[in-house]
């Protein structure tokens, strides 16, 4: 099985990878680490296949949580700096 924290295991797909976006409704999800950080979906994945989520002493990659950006225009990803869109603010 992947390393993850065992809390997420279920948001794991059949293909191994967490969800880009939240069903129904296809709005976008983040997620969010043990240190407080915001991993964008790409990311998240890429932490999930070079085994990098399950290590709880290394909390930048320990992801506990996932959520939907509802508004925040200014959501961006602690990683790679890629802007997560908002399911209802102005992003252009």
């Amino acid at each position: 099985m992947t390393a993850i924290n065992p809390n997420m295991k279920s948001m794991v797909d059949e293909k191994g990878e967490l969800p880009y976006y939240a069903w129904p409704g296809g709005y976008p999800i983040f997620y969010i680490t043990k240190d407080n950080g915001v991993l964008c979906p790409k990311c998240a994945n890429m932490a999930l296949k070079e085994k990098l989520t399950g290590d709880k002493d290394d909390p930048q990659w320990y992801i506990i949580a996932m959520d939907v950006n509802w508004e925040s225009e200014d959501l961006y990803c602690d990683h790679c700096n890629e802007h997560i869109i908002s399911a209802y603010g102005n992003d252009e």
